[in-house]
């Protein structure tokens, strides 16, 4: 592209100095040179150009290097673009019979065929500009130039060609078919202007449908020109911001090489991608086809671009097992009145200006106005040509107005030419636009005058769509949604099935009936096409290495995670008092454990402390029916009350450790406890120093020792040691009360509903105490474990405390270890299993003796066992 227009630039500059050297010879501006060009001409006030691809076909006569060569020329007559040609003389001639648009003034042509080649479009639109006059003498160059606009080129090449030159001089530029979206760049392209939606515009419009059909993983076809590459381009910049992905990219070659079709074609079957999306022109397209039907390659989904989607060339028999159900996008469907009748009647001209009139006509007819020469065809010699045959005995493309769609959009080209003049006319002087508030002078009209004012054109066919241009000259994007369907005769229908149209405030809206479409699958439903499919809720994406983002795996979230939503990225948390439900698609509330009177657990242990209380009070009433028996009077019998009503509180205050905490629980429930166990083990130890008192004072070295170990110091004694307790519970809840705590850090998944000791200093202290009070109990009991039999009450003390240790000691580490409510089941296991060790160790022989042997329970009995000993 670059070689080629470095090449027109040369070519210009040479003219351009011929012309400068030609002109200081004669005075005037001499024409160097004619191209061989086809094309259309007529006269009027202002002249439009136009270019058009007539032909498909530059023929470059031989050179023999000896005389100067001939000029190329073009074969191969479209008939659907000459259609397009004649529209814009069918605008032009209504144009000129309206009196409410350009009135007083009337419109001309000259039209060029470019012959799908660069060089020959080149020429045709420097003849243009330039002119085809043999001479030029006005060389203050005043009057109005040769055209003052041009409709055309439809390549997105010849385009970017053109327009960079003649840009250059501000001439304005309509096209009705090139869609590069390149050039949509207004500094390199100042006066260029379409009619046709850029490729921007059309690749938004296929990543809509891809959209709608959950297509995600698609492959990309594309032709290796101008067209192609950026529109290929654009496509894989869409797909990227959409989260969407490209399978593979393959580019058609431009000659077609056997090789390079059937790899692309490989590459097509090979990949998982059942929707392939092409951008490329139907000749670029012809091979690969071909190699597909070769290849019987079926179940594929073909999106076609504009530039192939109304193509005929691809509606044949042959071509529907594999192209049917196909979708693509065409520009505007129109409908021109009158455009017909036109057509219809269109007759040759001698003039050689005209000299495509006379192509066409021998093309249509398969004649020639040759009468000297018998030109055959084939075998057939053709008949001559009179000029008066019927065109409306034909069936071409060319009388074909059912789908006017280039058609349409040259139509819209001339008359925004036509409005732009229109409102330059209209101009007031000294409120005009340009400098000094002035006004353009139609006879003295600039290009670029006619620029400012296509810039702002506004208006409406008669079809009823708006035409005008954004700030780059891009038209308002508009597409008909294609799907080819089989037709009554084997061949192909192209159906319109939807629209897809770009608004300012929603961007590109996509409508189609799906009841019309026709799919080429089993059943008929559309395709998937995905790399991977989609995660469901409670599950996220997570790419895999090496691949691009639509080849996912779906892992599911970790607990106290969700996703609610499909495709998930990312899982999300639940707050802090909810957690994830089985599925893990919503946060449901966290279940509130703690030890209940309803749970298995809390009714055991609710029972246990319960018979405790009542085995305490049982014993108080054997006590107190005994009262007066030698072994409840023994060793301070109101002590021994003491206890037994201790120990009933003991078991009473596990109940404040069950139930839902409140505050008054939490803060009543170690207060007891603490006191309780106080009460308990200082009555043990006092009753540990009277066995030892009592045994001293049978002495006679420890004659007095009783007198100062009354009862009244053994109730001061009590009461001391409890005073302390209380000091410390007191000074525990007024600085760090406990309270109800919501925990989530033992179980994440559920909220233990807990005590907060509220200080940890507090808490050791209350249990310190009691530990160094059992600890001395212990010890001195211990110490006096081999008193006489009369007084063997210590055993049973020290075996009791023995217990009792043993059951704190190993409830530090169970305390810690233990989860939730299991942490407060292990506190009352071990208030339970002490308080049981007390009473039975101590009790349980009192008892014994009470109930099965009372024989034993005599004063002689007891001090007996020591004389027998002796």
């Amino acid at each position: 592209m670059g070689i080629t227009l470095n090449i027109c630039l040369y070519l210009s500059f040479n003219f351009i100095s011929a012309a400068y050297f030609s002109i200081l010879r004669t005075g005037t501006c001499q024409l160097q040179g004619h191209f061989r060009l086809n094309g259309m001409y007529q006269d009027g006030d202002v002249i439009f150009g136009g270019l058009f691809e007539v032909d498909f076909l530059t023929v470059f006569p031989e050179l023999s290097f000896r005389t100067a060569p001939e000029p190329p020329y073009c074969e191969q007559f479209d008939m659907e673009s000459f259609q397009q040609a004649q529209t814009m003389a069918f605008a032009i001639d209504e144009i000129n019979r309206n009196q409410n648009l350009l009135p007083n003034i009337t419109l001309g042509y000259h039209l060029y065929d470019n012959c799908v080649m660069l060089g020959m479009a080149f020429r045709a639109a420097l003849s243009l500009t330039s002119g085809t006059e043999e001479s030029f003498s006005n060389l203050n160059c005043t009057g109005p130039p040769p055209v003052i606009g041009i409709v055309g080129d439809s390549s997105s090449t010849v385009s970017i060609a053109i327009s960079s030159i003649l840009g250059l001089f501000r001439v304005p530029i309509v096209s009705h078919y090139a869609t590069c979206s390149c050039l949509s760049d207004r500094k390199k392209y100042p006066s260029f202007f379409r009619t046709i939606p850029s490729d921007a515009f059309q690749v938004r419009a296929m990543v809509q449908i891809l959209k709608y059909f959950g297509w995600t993983w698609v492959g990309l076809i594309y032709s290796d020109d101008d067209y192609g590459v950026y529109a290929a381009q654009s496509f894989q910049q869409e797909m990227q911001l959409f989260g969407h992905c490209i399978a593979f990219s393959e580019s058609l070659p431009h000659d077609n090489n056997p090789r390079d079709i059937q790899h692309i074609a490989g590459v097509i079957q090979a990949s998982t991608a059942r929707v392939v999306v092409v951008f490329s022109t139907p000749s670029f397209l012809i091979p690969l086809i071909d190699e597909v039907v070769l290849q019987n390659m079926t179940g594929r989904q073909w999106i076609a671009s504009e530039a192939w989607a109304t193509s005929f060339v691809h509606h044949t028999p042959r071509l529907l097992p594999f192209l049917k159900g196909t979708l693509g996008i065409a520009i505007r469907r129109g409908e021109i009145q009158g455009l017909h009748d036109f057509l219809l009647r269109l007759r040759p001209s001698n003039d050689p200006k005209n000299n495509m009139l006379r192509i066409f006509w021998e093309n249509m007819f398969r004649c020639s106005f040759e009468t000297g020469v018998r030109e055959t065809d084939g075998e057939q010699v053709k008949k001559v040509c009179t000029g008066e045959e019927d065109l409306s005995i034909t069936n071409t493309p060319y009388t074909d107005v059912s789908e006017l769609r280039a058609s349409y959009n040259v139509y819209k080209a001339v008359y925004a030419l036509a409005h732009a003049l229109n409102d330059l006319m209209q101009c007031e002087e000294g409120r005009g636009p340009f400098s000094g508030n002035s006004c353009a002078d139609i006879t003295n009209l600039k290009p670029w005058q006619l620029v400012h004012y296509l810039q702002k054109v506004n208006f409406t066919t008669g079809f009823g769509d708006h035409v005008s241009f954004d700030k780059n000259g891009d038209a308002l994007a508009i597409y008909d949604v294609l799907n080819w369907q089989p037709s009554s005769d084997g061949a192909i229908r192209v159906q319109t099935v939807g629209v897809v149209n770009e608004e300012a405030a929603t961007g590109m809206v996509l409508t189609l009936n799906d009841d019309a479409l026709y799919w080429n699958f089993e059943p008929k439903k559309p395709p998937r096409s995905v790399c991977s499919e989609s995660c469901p809720p409670g599950t996220r994406q997570a790419t895999r290495k090496g691949f691009p983002v639509c080849c996912f795996d779906c892992l599911p979230c970790g607990d106290g995670e969700i996703s609610n939503t499909t495709d998930a990225i990312e899982c999300t948390v639940c707050p802090d008092e909810f957690w994830s439900n089985p599925d893990k698609d919503q946060c449901v509330l966290k279940e509130v454990e703690f030890l209940s009177y309803e749970d298995p657990l809390g009714i055991s242990l609710t029972t246990a402390s319960l018979l405790g209380a009542c085995f305490c009070a049982l014993v108080m009433v054997i006590f107190a029916h005994h009262r007066n028996t030698p072994i409840v009077r023994a060793n301070n019998s109101e002590l021994s009350f003491i206890l037994l009503l201790s120990l009933k509180l003991c078991f009473l205050c596990v109940l404040l450790f069950i139930g839902r905490p409140q505050l008054w629980t939490c803060q009543l429930r170690h207060a007891v406890f603490g006191i309780s166990f106080v009460l308990c083990i200082s009555s043990i130890l006092v009753k540990t120093m009277v066995v030892i008192a009592v045994f001293k004072s049978s002495r006679p070295e420890g004659n007095g020792a009783m007198k100062w170990f009354g009862a009244a110091q053994q109730r001061c004694t009590v009461l001391v040691l409890i005073a302390i307790q209380v000091v410390i519970c007191a000074v525990w809840l007024s600085t760090a009360s406990p309270a109800p705590h919501k925990n989530s850090q033992y179980i994440r998944s559920k909220i233990v509903y807990e005590c907060a000791i509220g200080s940890v200093g507090g808490f050791s202290m209350l249990l310190a105490y009691i530990g160094l009070l059992a600890a001395v109990s212990f010890l001195l009991a211990f110490l006096a474990r081999n008193l006489p039999d009369n007084f063997n009450e210590a055993k049973f003390i020290t075996f009791s405390m023995l217990i009792f240790c043993a059951v704190w000691i190993a409830f530090v580490p169970a305390y810690v270890s233990s989860p939730g409510k299991y942490a407060v089941a292990v506190e009352i296991f071990a208030i339970l299993a002490s308080s049981f060790g007390l009473l039975v160790a101590i009790f349980a022989p009192k008892c014994y003796i009470i109930l099965l042997h009372p024989e034993r329970n005599t004063k002689k009995a007891i001090m007996g066992r020591e004389t027998q000993k002796k």
